[in-house]
């Protein structure tokens, strides 16, 4: 995504966020239940929408909060998209060779009129907001407590008068449910919807700040009203239509009531309308609607749980896994921009809300894989596979090759909008895409993925970068034109005609992971055939401050996007394991991004350091760069907004577009410092500040479908217990200060070094400590 200045120069929202954290450093880890021991707690309600209480399934969201007076309900559905298309993408006659050649002649602003003005002018393709239930709660007067229950996603209000509202989004049913108890007088809710049909707009906007949503050109949206129910129906552009229905039940004292919202592409498509889901769920009562709500989450809860010393960092994993299992799922749409929490504010959402694939939908997806998620991760690559057919299309008519690539910036159902086509319209943009795959593999150990969908992603776009690549004067390979996120933005000098390390290292990591994933189903011709490509690339561009962007370019400015060190992370190719001078290679880069600063960063850039510093062991910088992102990033109720919101100087970037990437990054940040498998051996507690004696995780899941749980009392590790999902090797680098060890349960293990190797079984329970 890019950025511009001097937005929304805001302050954090002065409400008191409470964490109760009682028993936390006494928690069981040899348990697989534990909850979270703590809840968010607010003095009031938020009074705008982006500090409002998060609810959501990935597929219906809500935004608790106060507008005016009124308790809202901002209301939102993943699939709610103004999908038109963008008339501008013409690849038939301004392809891939049309580019360079505007490039090569240096009138690149006809590439930029052509492909990238359009998605800053046109209000659409784009997501789009649902709509609002509102409260009048005067009658209700001061608020005393709101709450999160992280635990089972349930929003609490609490009043001084003694009224009380539940309210949640059903954690896999398309249903809300809302109670009220305790009421002084009768309550009746309302629905606010989008203003899309008035004369005048307020001006066009920008991508950024959002655009008027009167510049869609609907018509406004029906209200029908019963007498305890409201619907709402709204027809979008080519007979789209969605439709918002609630309906409740009153006594003296309780108001009781649920919502969906539903879609459909057009009048002729079959579906269940919200109106339809609300009657039958509203027979069965909101308890029974909660029990399976509660069932979900603490099955969610009880796939791992960390505990770390230090309250900032472990509340903010805990308010990050919370948001992933509300924004993530398996046969929903991927985590967008913003997930199902598009901006209630008049205005599309920043970046239109779509999906980002050169940096947020991957940051999205990296915690799910240590973090023991992967079902939810699944629904990250069944979209990707539902829609491979339109990227090869797209990889076809605009690059000219066969193969896979994807558009780096997507609509719901796949297609391409343009932008900053550098990255909009990258070359490597699937290969980066592709490590999804492969790790999904490699986490799972799912044989069936490996041979249908692993490796036929990563095989294709080896294929794409074949046909594509050509041969420079030092007789190496190269791209026609390399590009390096987001370096020099949207001008001319964005495009490289030397490969950057960007491209490289993607590249380097397609044709490596294509070796080895065709050897592992005993393909060795294919195999051979990758190798032997491998090694028609260059070394990676690395100067006396470490890596570079490109041969020409070193790194020598501030920049939010660390794409110039993509080969030591996320990609593992460069790597301590592999010795001295992969480890010098690390530090000097480390050390000028350090020296340089970070006055052009935003708050995905501190979460992308505490990775990176996880990778290279330097636990007390991971978990400054975690702490720095938790603390002048994120708004008091959790959301990333990309601007320093701290006063403190950590960036120039002040102002706040919610976006979701950061979140999770941290998130995968504080794991890395806890457990890393990324090199075929587990490492536990790799990079954990040296006064964190008192430290552990439960289920934390490891390459190769390995399960583990460790505990750290007093600076001293007290136990390991591991389960093999699918059996095989485990290698563990000895977490204990000699190889005096016990099992339990089991006794077969040999040592490499100070590498244990550990054959297991399928199903099979280890539990090692020191021998005493």
């Amino acid at each position: 995504m890019y950025y511009k200045k001097g937005f929304f120069n805001l302050s954090l929202f002065s409400v008191l966020f409470l964490f109760t954290m009682a028993g936390c450093q006494k928690q069981n880890f040899d348990k697989n239940n534990e909850l979270p021991k703590y809840e968010p707690t607010f003095k009031e309600l938020a009074k705008t929408w982006d500090e409002a209480i998060p609810l959501g399934n990935a597929t219906l969201g809500a935004l608790i909060w106060q507008k005016d007076g009124k308790l809202r309900f901002s209301l939102d559905r993943a699939d709610l998209w103004d999908l038109r298309p963008m008339e501008n993408l013409n690849f038939e006659e301004f392809d891939f060779d049309w580019v360079k050649k505007e490039w090569e002649n240096n009138t690149y602003k006809n590439v930029q009129d052509k492909y990238d003005a359009p998605y800053d002018n046109l209000p659409a393709p784009s997501k789009i907001p649902g709509a609002a239930i509102e409260f009048d709660i005067s009658s209700l007067g001061e608020v005393a407590s709101v709450k999160l229950m992280l635990k089972n996603a349930i929003c609490e209000v609490r009043w001084k008068n003694g009224a009380v509202l539940k309210t949640f989004v059903h954690a896999t049913e398309p249903i809300g449910w809302y109670r009220f108890e305790n009421l002084p007088t009768l309550l009746r809710p309302t629905i606010s919807p989008p203003t899309y049909a008035l004369k005048e707009t307020t001006g066009k906007g920008d991508p950024v700040t959002g655009q008027d949503l009167r510049r869609l050109g609907y018509g406004q949206g029906k209200i029908e009203e019963t007498e305890n129910s409201i619907s709402y129906d709204q027809s979008g552009w080519s007979g789209f239509e969605y439709q918002l229905h609630t309906q409740w039940r009153q006594t003296e004292n309780v108001l009781e009531g649920s919502w969906s919202m539903s879609s459909r592409k057009s009048k002729n498509e079959r579906h269940l309308s919200a109106e339809k889901i609300v009657n039958v769920s509203f027979s069965d009562g909101m308890l029974a609607s909660m029990k399976s709500h509660r069932s979900w989450w603490e099955s969610f809860w009880g796939k791992s749980n960390i505990s770390v010393p230090d309250t900032i960092l472990q509340n903010q994993w805990y308010m990050e896994m919370y948001k992933l299992g509300s924004a993530a799922r398996q046969g929903a749409p991927p985590i967008s921009l913003q997930s199902v929490w598009t901006a209630d504010n008049g205005k599309l959402p920043p970046w239109k809300g779509d999906f980002h694939h050169d940096l947020n939908t991957q940051l999205s997806y990296w915690p799910t894989y240590s973090g023991n998620h992967l079902d939810l991760e699944q629904g990250f690559l069944d979209w990707l596979i539902k829609y491979k057919p339109s990227f090869k299309k797209y990889t076809k008519e605009f690059y000219g090759t066969n193969g896979l690539n994807v558009p780096g910036v997507t609509t719901l159902t796949g297609e391409p909008m343009g932008g900053w086509i550098q990255y909009s319209f990258g070359p490597t943009v699937g290969a980066w895409l592709g490590q999804h795959f492969y790790l999904h593999w490699r986490y799972s150990m799912d044989r069936d993925f490996l041979k249908e969908e692993a490796y036929p992603w990563i095989r294709e776009v080896a294929v794409h970068i074949d046909e594509l690549s050509v041969m420079g004067k030092d007789g190496k390979r190269k791209l026609p034109l390399s590009s390096s996120p987001e370096i020099h933005n949207n001008s001319r000098e964005a495009w490289f005609d030397e490969i950057t390390n960007f491209d490289l290292a993607l590249i380097k990591w397609t044709y490596s992971h294509a070796a080895e994933l065709a050897m592992e189903l005993g393909l060795k011709e294919e195999a051979d055939k990758w190798n032997s490509n491998l090694n028609e690339w260059p070394d990676y561009a690395v100067n006396e401050q470490g890596l570079m962007f490109s041969p020409g370019l070193p790194y020598n400015e501030s920049h939010r996007h660390f794409s110039h060190l993509m080969a030591i992370h996320p990609l593992g190719l460069i790597d301590p394991s592999h010795g001295e001078k992969d480890t010098e290679i690390i530090n000097r880069t480390i050390a000028n991004l350090d020296a340089t600063g970070s006055s052009q960063w935003v708050g995905y850039s501190f979460s992308w350091l505490g990775n990176l510093k996880a990778r290279a062991f330097d636990g007390e910088g991971a978990a400054k760069a975690l702490k720095d992102f938790a603390t002048s990033f994120v708004l008091s109720n959790g959301f990333h907004v990309n601007g320093d919101q701290s006063g403190t100087g950590k960036s120039n970037f002040t102002y706040r577009p919610f976006t979701l990437e950061g979140n999770f990054a941290f998130a995968a940040g504080l794991q890395e410092m806890l457990i890393q498998s990324h090199t075929g051996t587990v490492r536990l507690f790799p990079a954990i500040p040296s006064d964190w004696k008192n430290v552990g995780f439960s289920q934390l899941r490891a390459e190769g479908a390995f399960l583990i749980s460790a505990q750290k009392q007093e600076g001293k590790l007290k136990w390991v217990k591991i389960f093999s999902e699918k059996g095989g090797e485990l290698r563990l680098k000895n977490p204990f200060p000699n190889k005096e060890i016990s099992f339990q349960e089991r006794t077969d293990y040999t040592w490499k070094g100070d590498i244990l190797l550990i054959n297991t079984k399928p199903g099979e329970m280890a539990l090692i400590k020191e021998k005493e």
